[in-house]
């Protein structure tokens, strides 16, 4: 009998067989070594996370949190996620409407199986975060992109938009702010989205992992046009330094969440109890939290966008919001995956391909601003000589 895999295998594999991480890991294990290398290429800032979420969490355990947990999460954790939404968008939201789930991507992938299957048709908004085509296509739907043009400072296209949805769209996913782009989606951008997700009966879904660390703590909401039709995810991963903890959640209509809870007890079967006591410890300190985090990343954005100014080959693009930059590498003669081969094999700085987010930033790379300030500088100094080493 022939061993065979899952039509899924494919679905999920990486756009052209090529792992847009290996550069990065390449570089972990160069350091590792002790070469002197600097580290661009991923949104984890070396930033402890806050003590009293630490204590909390060794408190549990130590209180014997260690069983099963209610599948939705438990009911305080939901009140503050709901809290939480009601503060940045204005709408009513209750623990009915509140999912915990094992982080954004988490949530991201089971939104993707509730609300599409084979035939269905998902719309995204080009660039996107390198994990969206895997988990869009993991429902069996087909991937729609729109532009979101670098000419147009990576504001998505309303009229492309429009004319992508067909008679099987179902969803439309997206990000604000944006990785890689860092662009807050404006209240222009919002109504016309909206609009088109009004008239035509789709759901959207909102990936907000890093509205915590936008200006004001939030960004214009969807959910608040669209209450029934707007899915929101997103966790406390980059806004209290807790990527490893594997933390967010799921917003949405109570009849959308029922279905969630039986695809998380699937799944899942609940998050830990003593994880769930360290993010209601996390979201008592948000405000401060968030101010602190949005004022580390507003300076480190600061300090890489003067070092990486005029520099005549590579153009890098001011990010609204988040941890990360574009930098534009076409006037190099270098595509992305060259220019981006060629910097950590001369001057051993590791940034992401651009091309990875989408075709619309093939020949930009994304370097991540969450780093110390002069590490941000010498790594400007080293892309700028290896820019200059290029001509052009």
């Amino acid at each position: 009998m022939k061993r065979r895999f899952a039509p899924i295998v494919d679905w999920i594999a990486h756009e052209g067989g090529v792992d847009p991480w290996a550069i990065h890991w390449e570089a972990r294990q160069a350091k590792d070594k002790g070469e002197d290398v600097i580290i661009l290429s991923v949104g984890d800032p070396p930033i402890d996370t806050p003590v009293p979420v630490v204590d909390r969490a060794v408190a549990a355990l130590r209180g014997g949190d260690t069983h099963y947990t209610e599948i939705l999460g438990k009911t305080p954790l939901r009140e503050r996620i709901a809290a939480v939404h009601v503060a940045r968008t204005g709408m009513s939201c209750s623990a009915d409407n509140v999912a915990v789930l094992a982080g954004t991507q988490n949530g991201l992938f089971v939104a993707s199986l509730c609300l599409a299957s084979h035939g269905d048709e998902i719309i995204t908004i080009d660039p996107m975060y390198t994990t969206y085509p895997a988990s869009i296509q993991a429902s069996g739907a087909k991937l729609v992109r729109v532009p979101a043009h670098a000419s147009a400072g990576f504001h998505p296209d309303l009229k492309a938009l429009e004319a992508a949805v067909t008679s099987r769209t179902r969803a439309i996913f997206l990000a604000t702010p944006s990785n890689p782009s860092g662009v807050v989606l404006s209240e222009k951008d919002c109504d016309g989205i909206a609009d088109i997700a009004r008239r035509h009966g789709l759901w959207i879904v909102s990936d907000e992992v890093y509205a915590g660390i936008a200006d004001g703590n939030r960004v214009p909401s969807l959910a608040a046009r669209l209450p029934n039709q707007v899915v929101t995810v997103g966790s406390l991963s980059k806004s209290h330094a807790m990527t490893g903890w594997r933390v967010g959640w799921l917003i949405g209509p109570p009849d959308l969440v029922k279905l969630v809870e039986e695809l998380a007890l699937c799944m899942l079967y609940g998050i830990p109890g003593f994880i769930q006591e360290a993010a209601i410890a996390a979201l008592d300190l948000r405000e401060d939290t968030e101010r602190s985090m949005h004022e580390y990343c507003r300076v480190r954005r600061d300090v890489l966008y003067r070092a990486l100014a005029d520099i005549p080959t590579v153009t890098p693009h001011w990010p609204d919001a988040g941890m990360f930059m574009l930098l534009d590498v076409r006037k190099t003669g270098l595509g992305s995956a060259g220019f981006l081969r060629g910097l950590f094999e001369s001057e051993k700085v590791s940034l992401l391909d651009g091309a990875a987010f989408g075709r619309e930033t093939d020949g930009f790379v994304r370097a991540c601003f969450a780093a110390e300030p002069a590490e941000l500088e010498e790594a400007g100094r080293r892309i700028r000589r290896y820019a200059a080493s290029l001509g052009g």
